[in-house]
């Protein structure tokens, strides 16, 4: 291994980078790119762990079926909802992801706190300020330390996602919440030094080089 290899290795020892954005916004793929960018960086497979959220542990993934199917006779209320999003995230980082950042290894989420944000605050109405004092109870000040944002139209995203299958009840809301969501995502994403957006309407190709590049760039400034 070259220096500047061994380098790279040891600072994205113990990184949180988080991928967030719209239904369809590719996040599955884009994660993909990132194990790849990571192999390229010679960070063995071993030292690097994968997660998604809602779930991600046995008990957060009975909390994440609770979210997406909906339950006959009985509407799950909205700050029900985002309760159960910070129940199933606390189980998470308390059993994977802070396990694993303190042996050395790099985190890849499949969401985080932006989502509830986004969902939550965004698209159900929910006060932001109440969310960020339940996620200081919840976290304290854990976070991300990079975050890419996947940026997409979401009359293509559900378009995209609907192609996938059936799509669950957060997925089936109406465009216009998924519109507020989008609104939040960007904001958030420009109003953090740790988080750049990547316009996932582009070919996979050019999605893969933007984030290979903002990987790059992040990497160089990395202490």
């Amino acid at each position: 291994m070259s220096v500047l290899k061994e380098s790279a290795v040891h600072k994205l020892a113990s990184k949180f980078i988080v991928i967030e954005g719209l239904e369809g916004a590719g996040k599955s793929t884009a994660i993909s790119y990132i194990g790849k960018w990571l192999a390229l960086q010679n960070m063995p497979a071993e030292k690097v762990t994968y997660t998604r959220e809602p779930g991600g542990t046995e008990l957060a993934e009975k909390m994440r079926d609770i979210v997406k199917v909906e339950v006959e006779g009985e509407v799950l209320q909205d700050k029900a909802e985002l309760l159960l999003m910070y129940a199933a995230r606390v189980q998470l980082v308390e059993h994977t992801i802070k396990p694993a950042l303190a042996d050395g290894k790099v985190v890849i989420g499949d969401r985080h706190n932006y989502s509830s944000l986004a969902y939550q605050g965004g698209g159900r109405g929910i006060d932001l300020k109440l969310i960020e004092d339940i996620k200081q109870v919840a976290l304290g000040d854990f976070k991300a330390d990079f975050t890419l944002y996947l940026d997409i139209d979401p009359q293509l995203g559900l378009s995209r996602a609907r192609g996938r299958g059936e799509l669950d009840r957060i997925e089936r809301q109406a465009i216009d919440f998924f519109q507020r969501t989008r609104d939040v995502f960007i904001s958030l994403a420009e109003n953090d030094a740790n988080a750049v957006t990547i316009d996932a309407g582009q070919t996979p190709e050019l999605v893969e080089k933007a984030v290979f590049a903002q990987l790059d760039k992040w990497l160089t400034e990395l202490a």
